[in-house]
């Protein structure tokens, strides 16, 4: 039996690009400032987990440490999900939200 292919003569549908890509989803993972755990515990963890060379890992970890906090991650809801969860396992304060609120 022979395949039939039909065509629909129907404009494209304009596609938003940040939403194709999951930008438009994105979330953050923040880590809070906390008085127990030491500034180069904190700076361990952020190259161990994370992968940061040693300078961006002192610079984050400077963050959390003058401003309060600091966004270490971003991505969509399920991989910030996991690394909130990595942090909390270090002995870590972190929460997520969507970036930019």
């Amino acid at each position: 039996m022979p395949l039939v292919v039909a065509r629909a003569s129907v404009p494209l549908e304009e596609v938003d690009v940040a939403e194709e890509l999951g930008t438009a989803d994105a979330w953050v993972t923040i880590v809070w400032n906390d008085p127990v755990n030491l500034m180069s515990y904190v700076t361990y963890v952020f190259r161990s987990y994370f992968g940061y060379p040693q300078e961006e890992a002192e610079r984050l970890m400077l963050l959390v440490h003058h401003e309060g906090k600091a966004v270490v991650s971003t991505g969509n809801l399920e991989e910030m999900e996991r690394d909130v969860q990595a942090m909390h396992s270090y002995g870590l304060w972190a929460t997520l939200q969507r970036s930019g609120e």
